[in-house]
């Protein structure tokens, strides 16, 4: 979202205590590695200033969700040079709301710099060709809590892929299908197309990701 020029996000730096040799030398935890597969399913930005620079990511909700936000901070705080900060964007170009956020980003680090390979093309997000092997269900949790929705009236939840290409929508429902014995389907949404979870996979789909989820999320669930 665009930012009003006299109300962004101001950095409250913190020190890292490491050297330049340490930060080189950070690796991430599969734990980690697997929530950001997760999360770059979602909302979640990896960024680069140039091709020869190293990746940072970029973590951002809606304030509602500071709780989880701040729950994502303590994940990755280590690689964290700021803490997180609030800030209100500029009128939506549709609605004219104002929003109020919260973010912060990572070090440009190059622990992230093969998930950035991975999932970006030309600066485009893509889905990863191997992302079968990437989604676990801890990554699967915390995709739901990125992108995911409950539809309360049929029992459904729906996983907002819209801005991917119809070739990666259904390469992500072969993953869901085939490693995770979830039943879907893909549903057109505008000029994009949203991953629904089948009624029937519910209760399947509860048992392989509620060990993992945030508590401010299990409503995303119907819990």
């Amino acid at each position: 979202m665009p930012v009003k020029p006299d109300e962004g996000p101001t950095s409250s730096r913190i020190s890292t205590g490491l050297t330049k040799e340490e930060k080189a030398a950070l690796t991430l935890p599969i734990e980690l590695k697997q929530i950001l597969v997760g999360l770059l399913l979602g909302d979640l930005n990896a960024q680069k200033q140039k091709d020869n620079h190293n990746a940072r990511m970029r973590f951002g909700q809606g304030a509602i969700h500071k709780e989880y936000l701040l729950h994502l901070y303590e994940l990755f705080k280590a690689y964290c040079a700021t803490k997180p900060v609030a800030f209100n964007t500029l009128p939506h170009k549709v609605t004219g709301v104002n929003y109020s956020c919260v973010s912060f980003n990572t070090l440009s680090l190059g622990c992230f710099n093969e998930l950035y390979d991975l999932f970006y093309l030309s600066g485009i997000k893509i889905v990863p060709a191997n992302i079968f092997d990437l989604l676990t269900p801890l990554g699967l949790a915390y995709w739901i809590s990125d992108d995911g929705f409950f539809s309360k009236s049929n029992k459904i939840v729906k996983l907002c892929t819209d801005s991917f290409l119809e070739s990666d929508v259904d390469l992500l429902i072969q993953v869901l299908e085939n490693k995770f014995n979830l039943e879907c389907r893909k549903e057109k949404r505008g000029k994009g197309f949203r991953i629904v979870i089948k009624n029937k996979s519910l209760g399947t789909l509860r048992e392989l990701v509620c060990p993992h989820l945030h508590s401010s999320m299990l409503y995303k669930l119907g819990l």
